[in-house]
């Protein structure tokens, strides 16, 4: 059969689930000449459960596969996201006290198409100047304070300030379950124990325990680091990325709030300690915690009262799990009539949360080039291969930023961040060239890269790195127009920290009354 008409989705789970659900709505399952969708779900493998960030791709996610936004928060105890605040990442805090930046989903100014605030910012030598997150974003200020992006009155999905969700990923795939039966996804709860290729090396069909032998035209891994088609059966290997990233272990927990009324942080806090970063995630009803950390670096002991010194709570009273991580990603994402999607192609530390979006953003190319003949196999194989092993590479490159230039050097962790050896030559090449040049559209030339300019310019600048501006500074000549930006920062905090609700005040709306509808 040269048709692809029965796609088999192998795994459940987030990547399943949104692969499962947006190949429904985008190749019309449940009509007469669409594509055929079948996920094989493991019933006793657990959902990891702790990849609860996401960026604000999942707003058109969810409207696409049909869910209501209030409906969603419901359902899957969802808070606000609007970025992240990096604390302790600059400094030995025990020798400068705390220091913390924000990373938020927007400035208020785009540098590559709007205006580039940073030269300007660079050049002032004023006592009062402001850190560079809150001189160019609003949200930066609206985030540390607690406040929403957006009031009641806002339709579903529509932001006053762009916005992301933090969830609990157990109720969301079970949410992503729902509706992907809905748009005529065929859901089978079986243990695959042998994956049947045929001469050429095709994946045709996965024997199950309980459902026989399920065959396919086309099949999409979701399995999860086993990657049981992709790496199992047809033999992708790994490449390993431990040797530039170094965190190989996390510690999860889940947290009550002090009281019912607890603010809800409107971003994820993310705290450098001496062998790896914590993250802090408020839900609604509970916040989800962790530790990341290099075991090459530390003792298991050591990073266990770490998490609970950051939690100020007894161990005993904890329910701490133990996940390793294996970093890094497959040599090719596609194989033949196989693609991975999720864990089972790829994994890079929760640092950007990126990994809701990357799993967005495969499921949407494999939608767009979808081939519906084995004759089409072999570009669009090429195209995706490339495609994202440009993606992960320069994920790479933006999460190592992190660490090395970091000025802490309290321990051999935050040493070794820094040493070259760690750092990829094209993340090098840049960072020299930032030294006196300030980061320009041109330094991103890939139009799908998951890291802008705008995210390089928060990390680089809240982290205090040097750019020497001295030599162009009449390159910048447009003071009066940098400076009436700046003041329009400032403004716009004010009309909008007297307007919008806490990030608490705003869900306990949605959960009582919906939103309005778009």
């Amino acid at each position: 059969m040269s048709q692809i008409n029965n796609v088999v989705i192998v795994g459940g789970g987030t990547a399943g689930w949104i692969s499962a659900a947006l190949l429904a709505k985008k190749l019309n399952a449940s009509s007469l000449g669409g594509v055929s969708i079948t996920l094989v779900e493991s019933p006793d493998i657990p959902i990891m459960g702790v990849g609860e960030g996401t960026w604000p791709t999942i707003r058109k996610t969810l409207q696409e596969i049909g869910i209501a936004e209030d409906e969603f928060i419901k359902e899957c105890d969802a808070s606000f996201k609007q970025g992240a605040e990096f604390v302790n990442w600059c400094q030995d805090p025990t020798k400068v006290g705390k220091h913390s930046y924000f990373h938020p989903l927007n400035a208020t100014f785009h540098a590559a198409y709007d205006f580039n605030l940073a030269p300007y910012w660079l050049l002032d030598e004023t006592k009062s100047k402001q850190p560079y997150d809150l001189a160019s974003a609003t949200q930066s200020y609206i985030s540390s304070q607690g406040l929403a992006p957006k009031s009641i009155t806002t339709p579903q999905y529509d932001a006053i300030l762009n916005y992301s969700y933090h969830l609990n990923a157990n109720k969301f795939a079970k949410l992503l379950t729902k509706h992907a039966v809905k748009l005529g996804v065929h859901h089978i709860q079986a243990n695959i124990h042998h994956v049947h290729l045929d001469t050429a090396g095709f994946v045709r069909s996965v024997d199950t325990d309980t459902h026989g032998t399920i065959e396919g035209d086309f099949f999409i891994d979701c399995s999860g680091s086993k990657a049981i088609v992709l790496g199992e059966a047809l033999g992708i290997k790994w490449k390993s990325i431990s040797d530039i990233i170094f965190n190989d272990t996390a510690l999860a927990v889940q947290v009550p709030y002090e009281k019912a009324d607890s603010p809800i942080a409107s971003n994820t806090i993310a705290t450098a300690q001496t062998h790896g970063w914590t993250w802090d995630i408020g839900l609604q009803n509970r916040r989800g915690v962790g530790y990341v950390y290099s075991s090459s670096h530390t003792s298991e002991e050591h990073a266990y009262s770490t998490l609970v010194d950051y939690l100020g709570m007894p161990e005993s009273d904890l329910s701490i799990r133990k996940l390793p991580l294996n970093l890094g990603y497959r040599k090719k994402f596609w194989n033949k009539n196989c693609v991975a999607v999720g864990m089972s192609a790829a994994f890079i530390e929760p640092l950007e949360a990126s990994a809701i979006f990357l799993i967005e953003a495969a499921v949407n190319m494999i939608a767009e080039k979808f081939p519906r003949h084995l004759s089409e196999l072999d570009y669009v194989e090429k195209q995706f291969n490339d495609t994202f092993t440009l993606r992960w590479e320069k994920s790479v490159d933006f999460i190592k930023l992190h660490y090395c230039i970091s000025q802490r050097r309290d321990t051999q962790y935050w040493i070794d961040n820094a040493e070259d050896s760690t750092i990829p030559q094209t993340l090098q090449q840049k960072l020299q060239h930032w030294r006196y040049n300030v980061p320009s559209k041109y330094d991103f030339d890939y139009a799908f890269e998951p890291f802008v300019l705008d995210s390089y310019l928060f990390v680089l600048y809240g982290l205090k790195y040097k750019t020497d501006l001295q030599l162009k500074r009449s390159f910048y000549p447009q003071t009066q127009m940098a400076n009436k930006k700046f003041s329009d920062v400032v403004k716009l905090n004010e009309h909008l920290s007297a307007n919008l609700p806490t990030n608490r005040d705003l869900l306990e709306k949605i959960l009582q009354n919906g939103l309005s509808k778009i």
